[in-house]
């Protein structure tokens, strides 16, 4: 019987908005003398992932973050002071007030709260989730941010943390997420069972896969009447 959902954030149930996207980031750049192309955004986050390196301890470090979006401004034809400006946008992604919700996320989680689980927030993020949930009025019963644990997802302790939290067994539990191995991966390896969300059809083959979160309650069988 499953008791809790837990769910990532970004890209989850949450996406940027335009001051963090391709406009944002070149209204930044000209406050730092850049003249950043917002066409060549895409391809420039798409080169910043396959080069990001995380700390070797997986533990939390805002200049991981940092240096990754430098490689974005830099991709998008930066030169000049790029980090100053990758430092004002990492700064830019901890307010609450610059993302917004999925139209699917509000009604999925209620639909989950009505039928009597918990529901927890699991995210890799320096952002200050108690501002976040208040900011876009979503209820969960536990947070849990890799700033505040010192780990990031997917090692096990911020997984097992998240379960302390919530007080329940990881065969209790859902890890509800957007990336295969941060999420997924992640939970998988404590016991956690998961679903990946695949908006943007990346991952066609993976085989708990969902293309928003609409199929969420019938994927986990949650097909008694709501209480």
């Amino acid at each position: 019987m499953i008791e809790a959902v837990v769910f990532d954030v970004d890209f989850t149930l949450a996406k940027p908005g335009p001051d963090l996207g391709p406009e944002g980031y070149r209204r930044l750049g000209a406050r730092f003398g850049l003249d950043l192309a917002p066409d060549r955004y895409d391809q420039a986050r798409r080169d910043a992932i396959a080069t990001l390196k995380r700390h070797p301890e997986l533990d939390h470090d805002e200049e991981v973050w940092v240096l990754f979006t430098e490689r974005i401004i830099q991709g998008m034809g930066g030169t000049g002071d790029t980090y100053a400006c990758a430092v004002e946008m990492t700064r830019a992604w901890e307010r609450a007030d610059h993302f917004e919700l999925f139209e699917d996320a509000l009604p999925v989680l209620d639909d989950l709260r009505t039928r009597g689980l918990k529901l927890g927030l699991l995210s890799n993020t320096g952002r200050d989730l108690d501002v976040f949930v208040a900011h876009h009025g979503i209820d969960v019963d536990a947070i849990l941010t890799s700033r505040v644990h010192g780990k990031t997802k997917p090692h096990e302790t911020i997984f097992r943390a998240m379960l302390e939290k919530l007080a329940v067994p990881a065969g209790a539990a859902v890890m509800v997420g957007d990336d295969p191995d941060d999420d997924v991966g992640g939970a998988r390896a404590v016991g956690i069972d998961a679903w990946l969300v695949d908006r943007e059809g990346r991952f066609p083959q993976h085989p708990q896969r969902l293309t928003d979160l609409r199929g969420l309650p019938a994927a986990l069988g949650l097909t008694w009447p709501l209480r």
